[in-house]
């Protein structure tokens, strides 16, 4: 029996794209990546509806180090979508070969996207790749080149569509013809294609080449500050970032970083990471109590607790306009 691994992000074009293949017979399995700018969630619940096999895979340490020198550059913000595909059909195409899979398949749609998804895009991501010959796109593959896969009769291409552009009443169609009732919405894209986290990204990059999954991580939750050329600081906006940031903290084994929250005084909880210098904890301090309850105070206590240490500093709530000088 034919068997194919595709690349699932539990959306509806690659549930289609795998319900299409398992027609024709063939045994599909699906393989989800994660990374601090994607996750599994949707891939896990729509892989059970659909009675879809599905290997969850954490590449964030390799992306990371392929966001930071992408070979085809980014698009509008720090998305470098053609590398990003490319590494994950590259990572699939190992696994592909260790378990004997025949090929690869994904649920890209032609002309979907202008620059990932066009046909120049797309075989740019198969070149780069390694797997030029042994990758499948199903929804558009009548618009595509014949693959081998085709002409080898392991797949029919009578079966497969032609479908392209950003309308999705196409596979809104096929969906009904496959019994597709539930799935996520196309809403809530890649935070690589959003000015405001890019931007911090950015920062990131330019002062802390040597970065880490974990400093990426922190990028996600609450307001960054830049401390100075080797730290910043990570200040909660409200509980809900509060618990994310311990929860990142507490998760991360030897994160060289520092908590520091107010010690009489409600108020947000912040992180320090990188490696501070000088007076970049009292900084941090300071603004930290800025945003407390005690922000009116003349001075305040502040702990700061780095590892199984921890320290009391008195500070002056920084004034705002100051704070708005560190603000990234």
């Amino acid at each position: 029996m034919t068997k194919a691994l595709g690349i699932f992000s539990g959306g509806l074009d690659s549930i289609l794209a795998a319900l299409l293949l398992r027609q024709q017979g063939i045994e599909v399995h699906c393989i989800c990546f994660v990374s601090p700018f994607f996750n599994a969630e949707n891939a896990k619940q729509t892989a059970e509806r659909y009675g879809l096999p599905l290997q969850v895979m954490d590449i964030s340490a390799e992306h990371l180090e392929m966001l930071k020198h992408p070979r085809y550059g980014y698009g509008k913000n720090m998305n470098p979508c053609i590398d990003c595909h490319a590494q994950m059909f590259e990572v699939a195409g190992r696994v592909m070969e260790e378990r004997g899979y025949d090929f690869l398949f994904s649920g890209e749609v032609l002309g979907q996207r202008p620059k990932s998804q066009v046909n120049t895009a797309l075989m740019l991501v198969n070149k780069a790749s390694g797997y030029a010959g042994r990758i499948l796109r199903p929804l558009s593959a009548q618009l595509l080149p014949i693959t081998p896969m085709e002409e080898q009769g392991l797949v029919d291409r009578d079966q497969l569509k032609a479908i392209q552009g950003r309308s999705r009443k196409p596979q809104e169609q096929l969906a009904k013809e496959l019994g597709v009732t539930d799935y996520p919405s196309s809403g809530g894209g890649c935070p690589l294609t959003e000015s405001s986290f890019s931007g911090r990204l950015k920062d990131l990059f330019e002062y802390q080449p040597q970065c880490n999954v974990t400093d990426v991580e922190l990028l996600k939750y609450g307001r960054p500050f830049r401390l100075s050329a080797d730290s910043k600081l990570t200040l909660g906006r409200n509980q809900s970032t509060n618990e994310s940031l311990k929860r990142v903290v507490a998760t991360t084994a030897g994160m060289a970083g520092c908590l520091l929250r107010c010690l009489n005084f409600s108020g947000p909880l912040g992180v320090v990471s990188g490696k501070p210098q000088g007076d970049d904890l009292k900084v941090a301090a300071g603004i930290v109590a800025s945003y407390g309850k005690g922000r009116n105070e003349v001075e305040i206590e502040v702990l700061v607790i780095n590892g199984s240490e921890e320290q009391v500093l008195k500070v002056a709530p920084m004034p705002r306009d100051q704070v708005a000088d560190y603000q990234i």
